[in-house]
């Protein structure tokens, strides 16, 4: 299929369905059409067309109801590419359509208070009882989890084993009992992430996705996704932080100096070099299944990030945020939010979504091909090991 097909396709698809009319079941034949993900199968949101042309499709129904990605994130850049890659066409059926119309939002349930960078070393447990698995333990820094209807979630099923072949790869109904969501504060003042307890939380063996013990493996094409949803974002040329700096540079021409230029037109430089990276990245990604180069765009965007709102704060010569009321955020405006907010917020973006130094372990490990750290518990089963 070719850009010219894609054309004639949404062509006929808006002849046929009003935009001005009901949201969310023009979002609905929007999927059933093929529309949503054009890589995806046909009869799963796709046509089985090159990724590419996903632009073209976004571009002709640019003026119609369009996702709220930022409730959304979660689910249509981390849970449906690890659905398609791993879930049974039955999984797929149940899930992908409610996930991309946002009927049904998406949180994720990887990381716990004794493992974040070592997310193998993770203790919530999943046992077995006939055709349902017990759950219990508990997760942290979830995004999204006090308005979710599921996650993806990561359990040991076997501890017997090394840290990362016991571990299985499960889809949790949010409102099962036995789960409960508390909030977390961040220095923002609001509360984006929570922390999840799992209390003997039932789910039927049919809510896994791939085979037990084979977790890790599912997890990676999750992990993999996530940092190149956080850092390789499409974005405009001069558009993301830069965008905002350059706002703020223009509007106050009495605070300019010649150093603060030649720094602003370095930052400028690498903010393009990252966009047209990840603009490469996103060419080069087969459907499912990005690989670890992911993590330096991440990485990058983290560092770029923390540098510019800094500069914005060092130009505008101020640092206000007076906005500290605890509150839900259901949606994270990091563009539309003052400098202050962008200061405070940004110190994050090198934690979130793989911290910058296992980050960096990944890109010298699997990019550059360098050897690997010393690992001492490679073979030790889990429940030997120290905690």
């Amino acid at each position: 299929m070719n850009e010219a097909q894609i054309r004639e396709r949404v062509a006929a698809f808006l002849a046929e369905h009003d935009p001005h009319g009901d949201r969310l079941e023009f979002l609905r034949a929007r999927y059933d059409a093929g529309l949503a993900w054009v890589w995806f199968p046909e009869g799963h949101g796709g046509l089985g067309a090159p990724r590419e042309l996903q632009q073209v499709v976004e571009h002709e129904l640019s003026a119609t109801p369009q996702l709220n990605t930022g409730v959304q994130a979660i689910g249509l850049g981390m849970a449906a590419p690890t659905i398609l890659a791993f879930g049974t066409e039955e999984q797929k059926r149940r899930f992908l359509r409610p996930l991309w119309t946002g009927e049904e939002i998406w949180c994720q349930l990887f990381s716990e208070p004794g493992a974040g960078s070592d997310l193998a070393t993770l203790g919530t447990r999943a046992v077995r009882d006939g055709d349902e698995w017990v759950v219990d333990g508990q997760k942290v820094w979830t995004s999204g989890a006090h308005h979710a209807r599921w996650a993806i979630l990561v359990a040991r099923t076997d501890p017997g084993v090394p840290k990362h072949r016991g571990l299985t790869y499960f889809v949790c109904d949010m409102h099962a009992p036995g789960v409960e969501v508390r909030p977390l504060r961040q220095i923002t003042g609001e509360a984006e992430f929570n922390e999840v307890f799992l209390t003997g939380v039932r789910l039927p063996d049919d809510l896994r996705l791939g085979e037990v013990g084979d977790g890790w493996r599912v997890a990676q094409t999750t992990l993999m996704n996530e940092r190149v949803a956080i850092g390789g974002a499409p974005v405009r040329r001069g558009g993301g932080m830069v965008g905002a700096v350059l706002d703020a540079w223009r509007e106050h021409p009495g605070l300019r100096s010649h150093d603060l230029h030649e720094r602003l037109l370095s930052l400028w430089v690498e903010a393009e070099v990252t966009r047209l990276s990840g603009a490469r990245l996103r060419e080069q990604l087969a459907a499912g299944h990005p690989g670890p180069e992911g993590s330096g765009m991440k990485l990058s965007f983290a560092r770029l990030n923390q540098e510019l709102s800094g500069f914005d704060v060092e130009f505008r010569r101020e640092l206000t945020y007076d906005d500290w009321t605890f509150r839900r955020s259901e949606d994270v405006d990091f563009y539309g939010r003052g400098p202050g907010y962008r200061y405070l917020r940004a110190k994050g973006n090198s934690i979130e979504g793989g911290t910058s130094e296992i980050l960096r372990n990944i890109i010298a490990e699997r990019v550059l091909g360098l050897p690997s750290e010393p690992r001492v518990d490679k073979d030790v089963p889990w429940k030997d090991l120290p905690r």
